[in-house]
């Protein structure tokens, strides 16, 4: 195969995949703002749940934001329960930002709407697609893990990170 036909494949896969995700986006993203939880507070959500626990400063860098703007976005997010800023005890000068029990609630929400939209897309293949598609992902996964890519937390982390604070 050249190199021509290889990035024309690859490009429709990437086109394909950007059309899939930003469906689920807007259809998870969608009901929390009907909520009150603003596109602003998922991307918090979101650095939070595949960082896992931040200090403030960190987290200030990762959403391209000051010190002081940061601080201004975790004081809403704390007050409606998304967010929880704890001290570390060796410094108590310190503080951390995690997801609390409103934010694992928030980002369930927005799986939940993920997951019941891919089953809904998935019961329209038949079992041969359903197959090919199984060893597809399989072998994404495997690229995954060998480019390094992703390493990050596990998805489950946010809720295991409140299960240990309930």
């Amino acid at each position: 195969m050249d190199t021509a036909t290889t990035d024309a494949r690859i490009g429709r896969i990437v086109d394909g995949l950007h059309d899939i995700i930003a469906g689920f986006r807007c259809a998870g993203t969608g009901r929390l703002v009907k909520l009150g939880v603003s596109m602003t507070h998922m991307h918090v959500l979101w650095i939070l749940q595949h960082h896992g626990e931040l200090a403030m400063s960190r987290m200030a860098d990762l959403m391209d934001v000051s010190l002081s703007n940061a601080t201004g976005i975790i004081d809403r997010m704390e007050e409606r329960g998304l967010i929880e800023r704890v001290r570390v005890p060796g410094d108590r000068r310190v503080v951390q930002v995690r997801i609390a029990p409103g934010g694992v609630a928030a980002l369930d929400e927005i799986e939940a709407v993920k997951q019941g939209r891919l089953q809904t897309i998935l019961q329209q293949l038949d079992d041969r697609q359903l197959d090919r598609f199984a060893r597809a992902m399989d072998d994404v996964r495997v690229a995954i893990a060998t480019a390094g890519v992703f390493e990050h937390a596990h998805p489950t982390q946010h809720r295991q990170q409140a299960g240990e604070r309930d």
